[in-house]
């Protein structure tokens, strides 16, 4: 019997975490299972001994998956298995990978594979707050240089009241939702969505989940003691200093001019590229120095030449102050044939972004072990190899795409309106046409003004900037920059994008490489980003500041029909047949739901006027109750020996004896009606046991000298 290591984390409630080794997958480096409830995840990892030749980062991947026997269900797709990752499974990843990358040694290079997978589930419990925690705690106990532990949770605000790792179903009223990842020391990653919080409260809801970190890395030092494994020698790069030394002596001051020299991208490209050219010539051609040290180095003086120039001059590499937001121009409706459209362009970075408006038929499907069911919103990013001038196959979307695309989901969905002011499923496409600087953000502004030009009700404009940040932790100084460049970006120490409306933050996204980031920078961070996201909102309210009083022309039109639940039989009909046949004879789509009360909801999608008044007509005709008295004009559907069947209604026939044609006595039906023949008749009985209509003619009909009394 198999004995393994355990410890248990208090979470202070009553709730209670447990890490478990040495009971499954053993032949990894590292191996944990994280229990909490039912929910259990096993985190895995494994890195090689020795890295490849000339490799000069980290090849780590994060896989995290969810198997549905985890929630004893069967995959619902075709081959009845799990395949790949689903975007939120892809979504875990990354954050799980952004909290871990940075705390690997920065000349740690070996092949290093982490995977965690969902092998039990709670239903109340969300593993995603997990996840962190088990792919730490595996590599804490491993071999495995790592400068951690680190670990994350997720803090919400629910009633007023913040609460570190709610139960999924309390979360229904959480007005702030952030996963926060951070070692004991700093923070270095956050994630999540707000109901247009305070910069304030942001930043209070990181500090109290910085507590909780720190306990549970307490707890993986314990846990990482007990397991007792020592840490791996490794020698993953040669060096050269004296060639380092020569490069920087060539190249620096090389460097600093054109960095202290405004220029756009691909002019401070081909610069930067001329000056290593020339020291790579200056050597000879049997200078015998290792070509990979020499680009390794060379890419080293650029960062550190580049970092000065900003941290000295308070000047960006395009010009700008530190504080100073690139040219913005926008427009809507530049695509005609889409149901909105609009080009956000800010400084070298373009979206242009599409509405598409669809009926209930065109819901998402979603089919995930944690999240099943349908999506009304749904917005798709791509990034294209052009928008960067690289050659690029376009293949299915990677994991940077779902990420971004994600984060700008988060943002507008906020500012969406109810399903009762806009009945329609939404698709929203940004299409990433020139990128350098946070792509990402521009598709929050470029989606705001798109759905305003769609005429969707937005309940306010929302914008979104990409903070970073250097700081030199010898000198102290640091530089706080505002709509950061993609060189920016990559040199950088953060960045930290942040969406908001007019009255507070929506989502956000940070991720921090650097130690000792202070609450008090964090805060000037978070205040430059503001004043930002208010002069963006500004500058796309000179473009279109309200939306648009009436959807585009070509819209397909919406209404919706409430209706007792015992005529949806009737509209649908045998196997089908009455609401195909009416989606077919009036041109719309119609879709039939139930809503929470049992009431059946008709909606009803047309792209013209008749069409959809044709399916308004026959969906009341249906589900009206036929009332005894009252007068039909109806349609002879068949004829029997004992009289004719009549609809009066939609699907809704009643019998109109023989006796009751005419006063007269008839003897057959032949000749008297004809079948299609348009008829009044009154409804003068209901069977109260069959529900079968009785039908007169022939009280509508008066005798000779007699008025008709209706």
């Amino acid at each position: 019997m198999i004995t393994p290591i355990t410890k248990t984390i208090d979470l202070g409630d009553g709730r209670t975490i447990t890490l478990e080794t040495g009971k499954l997958a053993k032949q990894a480096n590292g191996s944990v299972v994280v229990k909490q409830g039912n929910t259990m995840l096993l985190a895995t990892v494994v890195s090689n001994k020795e890295a490849k030749p000339d490799m000069d980062f980290l090849p780590l991947s994060v896989d995290y998956q969810e198997k549905f026997a985890a929630v004893g269900r069967i995959p619902g797709s075709f081959l009845r298995r799990e395949s790949r990752l689903s975007d939120y499974e892809v979504l875990i990843c990354r954050i799980v990978d952004r909290a871990l990358r940075p705390l690997f040694p920065d000349d740690y290079h070996a092949d290093t594979q982490v995977i965690i997978s969902l092998i039990s589930s709670d239903d109340d419990i969300m593993p995603d707050a997990l996840a962190g925690l088990a792919a730490s705690a595996a590599i804490a106990i491993s071999d495995i240089p790592f400068n951690g532990p680190i670990s994350e949770v997720r803090i919400a605000r629910i009633d007023g009241k913040w609460c570190i790792n709610p139960l999924k179903s309390q979360m229904a009223s959480a007005d702030i939702d952030l996963i926060v990842a951070g070692t004991k020391h700093d923070l270095n990653m956050v994630e999540g969505e707000m109901s247009e919080c305070s910069e304030a409260d942001m930043l209070e809801a990181m500090k109290l989940a910085h507590e909780s970190i720190k306990v549970q890395i307490q707890a993986q030092e314990e846990f990482a003691a007990m397991v007792g494994n020592t840490k791996r020698e490794y020698k993953h790069e040669n060096s050269d200093p004296e060639l380092k030394q020569a490069i920087k002596d060539f190249c620096y001051d090389k460097i600093v001019v054109v960095a202290s020299t405004a220029s756009a991208k691909s002019e401070r490209s081909a610069l930067l590229k001329a000056i290593g050219k020339e020291f790579v010539e200056s050597l000879g051609e049997d200078h015998g120095k290792d070509a990979f040290l020499i680009k390794k180095y060379i890419h080293d003086v650029e960062k550190e030449a580049i970092r000065n120039v900003v941290l000295d001059t308070r000047k960006r590499l395009d010009g700008r102050e530190l504080t100073e937001i690139r040219p913005i121009w926008s427009e809507v409706g530049y695509l005609p044939a889409t149901h909105g459209s609009a080009i956000f362009t800010r400084g070298e970075t373009q979206s242009l972004t599409s509405i598409t408006l669809g009926s209930k038929m065109d819901e998402q499907l979603l089919d995930a072990p944690m999240a099943s069911g349908k999506g009304r919103f749904m917005l798709h990013y791509n990034f294209p190899g052009f928008s960067t001038g690289e050659v690029k196959p376009n293949r299915a979307p990677a994991r940077r795409e779902i990420g971004h695309g994600n984060l700008a989901s988060r943002a507008v969905r906020k500012v969406m309106p109810s399903q009762e002011v806009c009945p329609y499923v939404v698709r929203i496409v940004s299409d990433v046409l020139e990128s350098n600087g946070s792509s990402s953000m521009a598709t929050v502004c470029a989606s705001s003004l798109a759905l305003m030009d769609a005429g969707v009700k937005l309940n306010s404009h929302v914008s979104g900037i990409a903070m970073g940040m250097i700081a030199d932790e010898t000198t102290g100084k640091i530089a706080i920059l505002s709509d950061i460049l993609g060189d920016e970006d990559h040199l950088g120490d953060m960045d930290f994008k942040v969406c908001g409306t007019e009255k507070g933050i929506v989502a956000c996204q940070m991720d921090i490489k650097v130690n000792g980031l202070s609450y008090d920078v964090l805060a000037q961070a978070l205040e430059q980003a503001r004043q930002g996201r208010l002069h963006i909102l500004g500058k796309m309210k000179e473009t279109l500041a309200q939306p648009n009083e009436d959807y585009k022309p070509h819209t397909p039109r919406i209404e919706t029909v409430v209706v007792d639940n015992e005529f949806i039989g009737a509209i649908i009909g045998p196997g089908g047949k009455h609401i195909q046949q009416l989606q077919k004879d009036t041109g719309t789509t119609i879709s039939i739901t139930e809503d929470p009360s049992g009431k059946g909801v008709v909606e009803i999608m047309a792209t013209n006027g008749e069409g959809m008044a044709a399916a308004m007509k026959a969906i009341k005709g249906i589900t009206t109750k036929a009332v005894v008295g009252e007068i039909y004009e109806g349609t002879v559907r068949s004829i029997q020996p004992f009289g004719a069947f009549v609809e009066i209604l939609p699907g809704k026939d009643g019998l109109l004896h023989i006796s009751e044609i005419s006063h007269s006595r008839l003897n057959s039906m032949d000749g008297v009606l004809q079948i299609g023949e348009q008829i009044q008749v009154k409804l003068v009985e209901i069977d109260q046991k069959t529900g079968k209509f009785r039908l007169s003619r022939k009280v509508l009909i008066p005798r000779e000298g007699q008025e008709v009394n209706n």
